[in-house]
């Protein structure tokens, strides 16, 4: 048929990267999904072999294809440990936007991400009037944690426990800056990213309370955009690219040495996927601000010799630390978050038993398989309780997410922090 023969052209994209897989299995021992399911369709081998067979004529299913392959945590624990150097993010990043091309964007999907997330001021609003009547249809789940869960079961919600959009973003406390550099002699520009500005805050302003105490200047550009993400695993690369044009209109206006971001998903986004996935036209400009773009930890201690504080009056804790996937797998930035903790008194780091395992989060993952992503995210949990320790550091506001939830239905009495937010809590004390 000819729609098939023109979806095998399509695939066919990506010919020179499949070939690469030698079918080795090394996958299958370090994939949370297949770990929980035991299904060769769940590992990359078996993702990729559906791939090959649709570029091959083989057999003609492609909404079951796609179904595989957003079946993926996109952890990149396969890529990390695969000895052929499988670009396995990029191909099924590729892959996903071919097949949503081919066969369209189911009609709710389509409403969110052209219509609400394509839109930087509209989603801003919308979000607003959310938190404004989130309290009708939400209650406190643990104070500790400082999660919530619906007042009435929902089929969307189920029975997860959630942390609730902040009162007042961070857009809306800080206005735009562009400071010079101090004595640091170092200016940053700052990506807030969607979670950190509608729920996570605080990390943002402790981020900013460091950078002035480190005299370090400051370039934070209005209207800023979701970095894409989400559009793009969900194969939308329309919405992608218009997310990055805006983002890069708005970062290419500033001077700066450094673009920085307390997220890892974003870190791993600017800093990978824009300059893969950028059009012709965005492709260099793209690919020269990911050189770079940061993950905040990163740069406070390669650049900005971050140093220990000597404050007598901060409390005492035991700090354990999660690995984010797209931090450790992706950056190779796991030493700096704890070089953090490290520099902030009274903090005492007792490592978990397998501290860069998946926590199971994956963005859209959770909402189209949360049994699957609440088995991995316990296995977490456990790690966590198991450690003794009083608060879970992470510098990934997915995984701050899933981790709540997953601690939170444990009854766990184990607060969750990025590690900037340690250590401007020091500042303050």
């Amino acid at each position: 048929m000819a729609s098939m023969e023109t979806l095998a052209r399509l695939m066919r994209e990506l010919e020179d990267q499949l070939v690469v897989c030698m079918k080795c299995g090394m996958c299958q021992s370090v994939c949370p999904v297949f770990d929980q399911t035991g299904r060769e369709a769940d590992v990359t081998r078996g993702k990729l072999a559906l791939l090959s067979g649709l570029m091959e004529h083989i057999f003609d299913d492609p909404e079951g294809v796609h179904r595989q392959l957003n079946k993926c945590l996109l952890c990149g624990s396969c890529a990390a440990n695969c000895p052929s150097g499988v670009s396995v993010q990029e191909i099924f990043l590729k892959a996903r936007a071919i097949l949503s091309g081919f066969m369209g964007l189911p009609p709710a999907k389509r409403l969110i991400l052209r219509g609400m997330l394509a839109n930087p001021r509209l989603f801003d609003h919308l979000t607003a009037w959310g938190a404004k009547f989130q309290h009708l249809f939400t209650r406190s789940a643990n104070e500790i944690i400082g999660t919530s869960c619906a007042r009435v079961m929902s089929p969307l919600v189920q029975d997860r426990h959630f942390k609730t959009l902040a009162p007042v973003p961070f857009h809306r406390q800080a206005a735009a800056i562009d400071r010079p550099a101090g004595t640091s002699g170092l200016k940053v520009a700052l990506f807030t990213g969607c979670l950190i500005d509608k729920i996570f805050p605080n990390i943002a302003d402790s981020t900013l309370k460091i950078l002035d105490h480190l005299e370090v200047g400051l370039f934070l550009p209005e209207n800023q955009a979701c970095c894409g993400i989400p559009a793009l695993a969900s194969g939308d690369l329309a919405t992608f690219r218009k997310l990055q044009a805006h983002n890069l209109k708005l970062y290419t206006s500033g001077e700066f040495d450094y673009l920085v971001t307390a997220c890892a998903t974003c870190t791993s986004t600017l800093h990978e996927v824009w300059p893969q996935m950028a059009d012709e036209r965005h492709r260099d400009t793209a690919a020269r601000l990911a050189r770079r773009t940061m993950d905040i930890n990163q740069f406070l201690i390669q650049e900005a010799s971050l140093k220990p504080l000597s404050n007598s009056a901060a409390g005492g804790c035991t700090v354990t630390y999660h690995d984010p996937c797209h931090l450790k797998k992706g950056l190779h930035v796991f030493s700096e978050p704890r070089a953090v903790i490290a520099a902030t008194p009274g903090c005492t780091l007792k490592e978990m038993a397998q501290p860069d395992v998946c926590c199971g989060m994956g963005g859209s993952f959770n909402l189209q398989y949360y049994d699957i992503s609440r088995d991995i995210g316990q296995l977490k949990a456990a790690q966590i309780q198991a450690s003794g320790a009083e608060v879970l550091a992470t510098g990934c506001p997915a995984c701050m997410l899933q981790v709540s939830d997953m601690l939170s239905q444990a009854a766990a009495q184990i607060k969750v922090r990025h590690p900037v937010e340690l250590y401007a809590a020091a500042l303050d004390a």
